[in-house]
């Protein structure tokens, strides 16, 4: 019990880490929207540390999606019922569908009835869940199977269109090409399309069986995750070298900095292969590191956070709306179309500060969470 214990707690700080970084995201989405970010970017119209931040925040929705499958399987294994963890997957994959389309895309927009709704992360999450759902009843090798044709394999669909047929282009729009679907009054951007984060959410729940099995001792398993995410990394480097295949090719600029920005500038909507590589690697790199500090004061903070990840989610959005509304009620639209700040440093200072502000309030809500599990709902927040 109380490995178990223990291990959750690191998946936890993973978590932590990685909603602090998408905060940071965020709140460039919020208060630099007047430096527009294309996916990939446009080195030559990006400043340098613009492009790391958010290149730093690309680690954000892989290892969420990865974790979420890891811990289908550690629920599976805590419950040892297919059908308990089918179950849980859909309601919950259902619930975060409903909180994207409703809850979050208000705290985007600010606009109810809503006239655009923006498919992104939670919707993909949700989507994934459902999907993971209905899949894990089949056999390891098949799981393992499809979700390694899915990650190595999807850029191979990036020409397919379907631009003929409204319905199938739809539907193509939602599994793999972002676009928009009109429905009346109503118009859906696919900001995420789906079909690569099923086979990120189905890696995680294989790579649970493999790395968690009763069987293998804490030592053991943590050299796996590290040697997991090596060998990833390596292999995003040995693809991305050799410009093959897995994304848009790189090239030498007329700087260093340019040039390793052209290496790192990789795709995320859909997230290519080597962009899949390098982030889930990296995930599973400082998984196996927390596991060795996860007892150590200064990683509370994080397990915290990510104890109460879609409760943090929530309250994060709907705070930078607010701290954008007050901001252009005291100064106005000093930035075109938008209030803006001058740097990308400030940017950094505003989550810092609204990290500290929001980790009391995290912390109560995750005792509250875990002093009150016969509460149903909690357990998705």
């Amino acid at each position: 019990m109380t490995r178990t214990f223990d291990r959750l707690q690191a998946i936890d700080a993973l978590r932590g880490l990685v909603i602090l970084i998408m905060m940071l995201d965020h709140v460039r989405e919020t208060f630099y929207l007047h430096h527009q970010v294309t996916d990939p970017m446009l080195i030559a119209d990006t400043e340098g540390f613009l492009f790391f931040s958010r290149t730093l925040a690309h680690l954000c929705a892989p290892v969420f999606v990865v974790l979420t499958g890891l811990s289908a399987y550690l629920y599976q294994s805590k419950y040892n019922s297919l059908t308990m963890t089918r179950e849980f997957l859909l309601k919950r994959g259902l619930f975060l569908i409903f909180l994207e389309l409703v809850i979050i895309n208000f705290a985007w927009t600010g606009k109810f009835p809503p006239d655009v709704i923006y498919l992104q992360v939670i919707w993909a999450i949700g989507i994934s869940m459902v999907a993971l759902s209905l899949l894990i009843n089949m056999s390891r090798k098949w799981l393992w199977t499809i979700s390694l044709i899915i990650i190595f394999g999807h850029n191979l669909l990036e020409q397919v269109s379907f631009s003929n047929i409204p319905l199938l282009q739809n539907f193509w729009f939602v599994l793999y090409e972002r676009g928009w679907i009109e429905l009346g009054e109503v118009r859906l951007r696919t900001s995420y399309p789906v079909l690569p984060w099923i086979g990120i959410i189905t890696l995680g729940y294989c790579i649970g069986g493999y790395i968690f099995d009763a069987s293998k001792g804490i030592h053991h398993r943590n050299m796996t995750l590290l040697t997991t995410g090596i060998l990833s990394v390596g292999l995003f480097f040995i693809l991305r070298l050799i410009n093959l295949y897995g994304d848009q090719e790189w090239s030498l600029q007329q700087n260093l900095l340019e040039t390793a920005m052209s290496f790192f500038n990789l795709t995320k909507y859909p997230p290519s292969l080597l962009f899949t590589l390098f982030n889930v690697g990296v995930g599973f790199i400082l998984l196996a590191l927390l596991n060795k500090v996860e007892d150590k004061k200064w990683v509370k903070p994080l397990i915290v956070f990510g104890s109460v990840p879609m409760f943090f989610y929530i309250v994060h959005l709907f705070l930078l709306k607010a701290l954008y509304a007050i901001s252009v009620m005291i100064w106005g639209e000093n930035q075109g179309e938008y209030f803006g700040l001058n740097t990308v440093l400030s940017l950094w200072f505003i989550t810092i500060i609204l990290s500290i502000l929001l980790y009391p309030l995290m912390l109560k809500f995750s005792n509250f969470k875990h002093k009150n599990k016969q509460i149903k709902l909690l357990k998705y927040l």
